[in-house]
């Protein structure tokens, strides 16, 4: 079993090497985003410096080498998710974005009066939204499907729920709110039983674990760059080919035609159909150069490091008392969610701030979750892999002193 080198691993991240409100900083809010190491902010800044220029068509060398270095990155994702082909990689501004053109393009060809989309309770609201918005607009209905007291899917539920009138699943494979991993295989496997398609939010998962589309077998996977590295305004959704295909653009604009008359306008081919207007090269580029740092890494040991932190953090938190766990499913990543049995969450937050110790406080876009559990938000301390046992006991002692004040 390997070593994993937190160190080694921080010391690439500029910006954890600087104090807030005179102490050293403790980033504990990787679920809303991760830094950047240097060779992803280098990456970007080269860019700029050296090839920038528009892509495709370009009639110079600049266009052509950021044509290159644009297309190279669809490539290294393709292959970093295990996707057949480069052609199902589509670029967005983020998941958000990569949800609401399946909601808009696959659901208004495909949702009728009566269709059934299944999400779970836990969903962020950018899983939720966009499909109430078609729904709406389609006289279909979102249904939730049940999650227990622990923060688990309730797999008995889902399944009862499956029927020929459900044409969408979409669930996120982590919850940001709660850090609960969903048994994302078994859900596909179940609902293509029953004829529906699935969508996967894998915003909270992609820095985590090795996957593989093939493998997988979803319709549709949604992630954003900023979660893993690289930079923000910057997403990635997966499509099988023969739903790419059948769906109609997202928006229209140059780019994304093959050729534009009054008489009427013929689309792209994939990728790009679903691609108008310029595209964020530099956060391609930067998401490439994040590929890069995760595949460079350790991925089993990094994960068993950050396991070890939420080990270490459930148990210090309980020996302090009063501040329940909000999720406990047994599957979980390192997201320690909770709340104060004596000060509203935002207060803990300030106070940890304070002692700069940045966490996230609120219902973290997942509101009916908490009103589920008849809490307004909760605390949450998000663990990346480049978080150490100190910064655990930095957020222990700042929980301390929150008693202190505030209980």
């Amino acid at each position: 079993m390997s070593h994993f080198d937190v160190a080694e691993v921080r010391s690439r991240f500029p910006i954890l090497q600087q104090e807030v409100n005179g102490q050293p900083l403790v980033y504990l809010d990787n679920a809303a985003t991760t830094q950047k190491p240097e060779s992803v902010i280098e990456a970007i800044a080269n860019y700029y410096r050296h090839d920038n220029a528009n892509v495709h068509r370009g009639a110079h060398a600049l266009s052509d080498r950021a044509t290159e270095v644009f297309e190279g990155a669809r490539e290294k994702v393709a292959q970093f998710i295990g996707a057949p082909s480069k052609d199902q990689i589509l670029w967005t501004r983020g998941t958000t974005e990569s949800i609401n053109v399946v909601a808009a393009s696959w659901g208004e060809q495909n949702l009728t009066a009566g269709d059934r989309v299944l999400v779970s309770a836990m969903e962020h609201h950018a899983n939720i939204v966009p499909w109430q918005m078609i729904a709406q607009k389609r006289g279909a209905n979102v249904e939730p499907i049940p999650v227990d007291a622990d923060g688990a899917i309730d797999m008995a539920a889902f399944e009862s729920l499956l029927d020929e009138r459900v044409k969408m699943v979409a669930v996120g494979h982590v919850s940001n709110a709660l850090g609960s991993v969903n048994p994302v295989a078994h859900i596909i496997e179940l609902a293509h039983k029953a004829g529906a398609k699935v969508l996967i939010d894998a915003a909270q998962s992609i820095a985590h674990w090795p996957v593989n589309m093939v493998e997988l077998g979803c319709d549709f996977y949604a992630f954003s760059a900023h979660k893993m590295f690289g930079p923000t305004g910057m997403g990635v959704l997966y499509g099988k080919r023969e739903l790419l295909e059948a769906m109609q653009p997202y928006q229209g604009g140059g780019e994304m035609i093959e050729s534009v008359s009054f008489a009427g306008t013929t689309y792209n081919q994939l990728p790009y159909k679903f691609e108008a207007g310029t595209p964020n090269i530099a956060g391609a580029v930067g998401l490439a150069a994040a590929v890069d740092f995760v595949q460079g890494l350790d991925r089993s040991a990094a994960d068993r490091h950050e396991a070890e932190l939420l080990h270490r953090a459930r148990a210090e938190l309980a020996a302090i008392g009063g501040y329940p766990l909000v999720g406990k499913a047994e599957s979980a990543v390192a997201v320690l969610s909770f709340v104060s049995d004596f000060a509203h969450p935002q207060d803990i937050g300030m106070i940890l701030d304070q002692q700069g110790i940045a966490v996230r406080t609120g219902n973290h876009c997942a509101q009916p979750i908490m009103d589920q559990f008849g809490i307004p938000g909760t605390v949450r301390a998000s663990f990346s892999l480049y978080n150490t046992h100190d910064d655990v006991d930095r957020l222990i002692a700042g929980l301390k002193k929150a008693k202190m004040f505030l209980a």
